[in-house]
């Protein structure tokens, strides 16, 4: 059995994970304006050079959480059972993410409020939530065995992308905080009850 493969992409994975720790340290220490790609990859214990091979910019490792978690979302989507609605197959796709992973840590509410106060990660973010999105319609669509552009499709994915995020939000304003999934929870049913 070959291991060489799978120790270099724990290496790998753990690098990506310093590196957006110490993105994420830094920016919330010293405001992101003010930090570097150079003191990012100081912090982590790498070169620029290793920096570059992980990530585009400061921007990019500061979201690599969030990226994770949403493509962990949407592995967790396709993996459930094809008969299920899809409502409710979001819904198991995101309690297991939540089951997964755990509850996220102040940093991530401090990550929120830097991305709406700088247009460079905002940027990053929203283009990243677009195209999680599309993924997400497409398998949906797969799923439901319709055509890959399909409307209802589209609108179901932004429906829930829009809860999540909503939810996020919230979860980032309150005081007291409450855990993100409750919030979470409470967001989906709403976004669940017909409009009219």
């Amino acid at each position: 059995m070959d291991t060489t493969g799978g120790l270099r992409e724990r290496k790998k994975e753990a690098t990506r994970k310093a590196l957006h720790e110490a993105a994420t340290r830094l920016a919330i220490e010293h405001g992101l304006d003010a930090v570097t790609v150079e003191a990012i990859a100081d912090a982590a214990g790498v070169s620029r050079r290793t920096f570059s091979n992980y990530f585009a910019g400061k921007e990019d490792a500061l979201l690599h959480g969030d990226e994770e978690r949403m493509s962990l979302l949407l592995d967790s989507f396709a993996a459930r059972p094809p008969g299920e609605p899809p409502w409710a197959a979001l819904r198991g796709a995101c309690a297991a993410v939540f089951e997964s992973t755990d509850e996220p840590d102040p940093q991530m509410a401090v990550q929120a409020r830097l991305a709406r106060q700088h247009p460079s990660v905002l940027a990053r973010l929203l283009t990243h939530y677009a195209s999680v999105e599309r993924r997400l319609a497409g398998i949906i669509a797969e799923r439901e065995g319709r055509p890959a552009d399909d409307p209802a499709a589209r609108v179901l994915a932004a429906a829930f992308f829009t809860a999540l995020r909503i939810a996020a939000q919230r979860w980032v304003e309150e005081q007291p905080p409450r855990p993100l999934r409750v919030v979470a929870d409470e967001t989906l049913d709403q976004m669940a009850r017909p409009f009219a």
